[in-house]
């Protein structure tokens, strides 16, 4: 069962909405499809991030990989990651790597026939959701229109929303978006927030006191993840759960991160940190260290996965990637009640439709 050279192709999106968050604005997200087979079988991965990663997968790790064993996934993982050293492993290299292993374990379960679930072992039959968006572009009427679908329509327990608005210059308008989205979403539902890095340390800490007046129990990167020391202090002050991990590319980053006691869930990211291998690996470092562990984005990546850790706390049903995912694939997951069941079809259960999404297509 030998690999013929991956396909990649290369889509961007528009937003249906302008989207921004604590540091960061943009109208349009790329996804990154690398399409691996053997004859007569073929596996699909994705990441999302700038073309250039297509250009780097389909240049650099293509010829690689050609005529390896398809079933052998870790020899050639490390293939992969040992050839991008002079390259540099951290961002256009990981995502291209991540989007081909995430197609080979999809290959090797449709060519075993299995789920992608079954072939690497469950741990549970549902995969918990959170659903993400709530930016801070988002006016009082959209965002309540948004936490509605999530909590009172997919009745969906756990909800997620952007605070840190123009580098943490709007405490104001963040405290008063999350007293919003409380009111919205009642008493019951969980309450998460997202300043994606644009706190200070002591401001951070200001607003995470608030936060807890709101029940707010999730406090995502309140600082820079390159903060390890400032996510310490924060994570001692408060009484909501620090967490941070989306910047992983390798796996020696989340020791480091585990190490210096910086988080109280470790976000992970298969789409960037090495694929499913490495995330898979990245799970068991925290689960040695007593951690839970939440995915980052790409809920379709990561659902089967997910399903079979043990100290899995939920994936994140992110509102960008969710519409992309449903859209590009058929298969695509309910998460009506709160979870997800990625234990049916084979391989991760979703087949990308070419024609249909062409018009989007950039490379």
């Amino acid at each position: 069962m030998k690999l013929h050279r991956p396909a990649v192709s290369v889509y961007t999106v528009p937003t249906d909405a302008p989207e921004a968050d604590g540091t960061l604005a943009w109208d349009a997200t790329t996804v990154v499809i690398c399409e691996v087979s053997t004859d007569g079988t073929t596996g699909t991965g994705w990441t999302y991030g700038p073309a250039a990663v297509g250009g780097f997968l389909d240049a650099f790790l293509g010829p690689l990989v050609e005529g390896r064993s398809a079933l052998d996934i870790p020899a050639v993982h490390d293939a992969m990651c040992r050839s991008v050293r002079n390259a540099g492993r951290p961002g256009i290299a990981s995502c291209a790597i991540s989007a081909l292993d995430i197609a080979l374990w999809d290959l090797k379960a449709r060519l075993l026939e299995l789920p992608l679930a079954r072939l690497l072992g469950t741990a549970r039959e549902t995969v918990p959701v959170y659903g993400s968006g709530g930016f801070t572009t988002y006016h009082d009427t959209h965002l309540a229109a948004q936490l509605n679908g999530w909590v009172h329509g997919q009745h969906i327990p756990r909800v997620k929303i952007k605070i840190g608005e123009g580098w943490g210059r709007a405490v104001t308008r963040d405290l008063a978006r999350v007293h919003a989205a409380r009111q919205v979403i009642g008493p019951d539902a969980e309450l998460y927030v997202d300043a994606n890095g644009a706190y200070t340390r002591k401001q951070a800490v200001r607003v995470g006191h608030t936060l807890a007046e709101h029940g707010v129990g999730w406090f995502e990167e309140p600082v820079s993840s390159d903060d390890l020391t400032g996510l310490r202090l924060v994570r001692d002050a408060l009484v909501c759960d620090v967490t941070v991990g989306e910047y992983g590319y390798d796996l020696p980053y989340f020791a480091r991160m585990i190490a210096a006691g910086a988080v109280d869930c470790l976000q992970i990211d298969a789409t960037r940190c090495g694929g499913l291998t490495e995330f898979l690996r990245a799970a068991a470092l925290a689960h040695a260290h007593g951690l839970e562990v939440s995915t980052h984005c790409a809920p379709h990546v990561h659902a089967a996965a997910a399903a079979t850790i043990p100290n899995l706390r939920h994936i994140e049903w992110f509102h960008d990637h969710v519409r992309i995912e449903d859209m590009f694939f058929d298969g695509a997951l309910d998460p009506t009640g709160g979870v997800v069941r990625p234990l049916s079809g084979v391989g991760h259960g979703l087949t990308l439709r070419t024609e249909e999404v062409e018009e989007y297509r950039v490379a």
